[in-house]
């Protein structure tokens, strides 16, 4: 999975997706938050579940472990493979204490032109059905009334390796979620290897996506708007 999606519907929309029956620790907008280049590094609408009910918290994309940051470090990671996860010592505290939600609406991903490998297509990739999606995500955040920023925050989102016809795009992406698997993951009581399972034979297939090519300017994170998601001749 390359590093661009776009999250631009109202939290309210993404929890009438969700289904979401238990309480809320937090009073969700219908103001649409209109992000259609989430760039690494920025801050994300997050979903997790809290002590006092589910939370949406602001929280950086890209992750480190406490030992893992610092001068000479590489930088935090922002996609953990589900392969492997479960058992490195990298993301293993985080993926059984740690597991969130990415309330989305697509990714974007680059193809290199045949002939010329310094020129790349961008395509975006949504379901189907053009309804909001959930990439299981993982990381550390703001936990109960700790709101405080705090340079341990972050989260990636978990990936797996692409099939059919979505492989000719990436070979990896984002694991998505249907509503009611997504709820389950964000239970913390769920052991690591059962929610390991459900990343990995209940996520979407390839077949509930759909993908095609889009603008270039996509390709600068300066670059907003609903302009990039449309599709080119």
């Amino acid at each position: 999975m390359c590093g661009r999606f776009t999250q631009y519907q109202a939290q309210v929309r993404y929890l009438e997706k969700l289904n979401w029956q238990a309480p809320l620790a937090f009073e969700p907008s219908d103001e649409s938050i209109d992000r259609y280049n989430v760039a690494p590094t920025t801050n994300v609408q997050l979903l997790h579940f809290d002590d006092d009910g589910l939370r949406m918290s602001s929280v950086p994309w890209g992750y480190a472990p406490h030992w893992a940051r610092g001068k000479g470090k590489r930088p935090p990671a922002i996609n953990a493979r589900l392969e492997t996860a479960v058992t490195s010592k990298y993301w293993r505290s985080v993926w059984t204490s740690g597991r969130c939600l990415v309330p989305a609406d697509g990714w974007y991903e680059w193809v290199k032109d045949p002939d010329d490998s310094k020129r790349k297509q961008p395509y975006y990739i949504r379901l189907k059905s053009d309804e909001p999606m959930f990439y299981a995500a993982i990381g550390h955040f703001p936990r109960g009334d700790n709101r405080e920023a705090s340079e341990t925050n972050g989260f990636a989102i978990v990936t797996s390796a692409s099939d059919e016809g979505l492989v000719d795009i990436h070979d990896r992406m984002p694991v998505v979620l249907p509503p009611d698997v997504a709820r389950e993951w964000l239970d913390n009581r769920l052991p690591a290897e059962s929610a390991e399972a459900l990343a990995r034979h209940h996520a979407e297939p390839v077949a509930s996506f759909e993908w095609y090519d889009v603008g270039k300017d996509v390709g600068n994170v300066k670059n907003k708007g609903p302009g990039l998601i449309q599709p080119i001749d």
